[in-house]
């Protein structure tokens, strides 16, 4: 089994800002995989996520955005490992990035968390930083003079949708590759 988990805040507030971009990418990929069968979102009170499930060349894939919002996503993942008994290198977590230009994209492992608190929360549920992680860049030129907190909690402007969109795909090309990468 493997784990593919988007980091953001539940809410129709929340839906639609810079925090949110791990929720949007696991909802882009959801979106291109209904044809192949993944199932509708479900909320999961046992852990307190929305989930979804599919199955590829006989290996149960989880999607997963925790509602406990970011600053607490590690209860979610922790209790998801425990539960499925998933090692960490089961698991690969999607996040907005602050510190990458708008449109970049970084997949990288065993990283600190450079002031993330939905990674933060990760680490510390998961005992370990070893995880891959995808790190979606949101930073502006706005950003760089804003609150770190009003910057990623505010929406993206008008002209910055078209570039969050091709974010988002690439994004989900790397959760692909990832999920490929066990295949034989």
């Amino acid at each position: 089994m493997k784990l593919v988990i988007g980091l953001g805040n539940p809410g129709k507030s929340y839906t639609k800002t810079r925090h949110n971009v791990g929720f949007r990418v696991l909802d882009a990929f959801h979106k291109q995989h209904l044809a192949s069968g993944v199932s509708q979102w479900q909320l999961s009170k046992k852990f307190n996520a929305e989930v979804a499930e599919e199955t590829s060349d006989g290996e149960k894939i989880l999607l997963v955005k925790p509602m406990t919002f970011m600053n607490r996503s590690g209860e979610t993942v922790g209790l998801l490992m425990q539960y499925y008994k998933l090692s960490l290198d089961d698991i690969i977590v999607i996040h907005d990035d602050k510190d990458l230009e708008l449109g970049t994209i970084k997949v990288q492992r065993n990283r600190g968390d450079a002031g993330h608190n939905g990674t933060k929360s990760i680490v510390e549920h998961v005992g370990s930083r070893d995880f891959t992680r995808v790190r979606c860049g949101v930073l502006t030129d706005a950003g760089k003079k804003e609150d770190t907190s009003d910057f990623v909690l505010g929406k993206f402007g008008l002209l910055e949708r078209k570039k969050v969109e091709q974010l988002l795909q690439q994004a989900v090309e790397e959760v692909e590759k990832w999920l490929h990468s066990f295949q034989r």
